[in-house]
């Protein structure tokens, strides 16, 4: 898949570089202003990428709005 996306984005016209080949547990493939990052199901599993960038929950406590100033006359 990443050699897939690699030569995809090099027919494109990025320049592309690319980590963890060998180990394929986790490869990054870096095209400047694109990024893939391909994980196997356990290590995506791991580091629960989902949980990292959720909101946060409507009832967790947050600031309270700031008064809106009185529309001039």
């Amino acid at each position: 898949m990443a050699d897939h996306i690699g030569r995809a984005l090099k027919q494109a016209g990025y320049h592309v570089s690319s980590e963890g080949e060998p180990q394929c547990d986790w490869v990054l493939v870096d095209a400047g202003d694109i990024i893939v990052h391909l994980f196997r199901p356990e290590v995506r599993a791991f580091y629960n990428l989902e949980k990292i960038w959720a909101r946060p929950a409507e009832t967790a406590a947050a600031p309270a709005p700031r008064p809106q100033a009185a529309p001039a006359v």
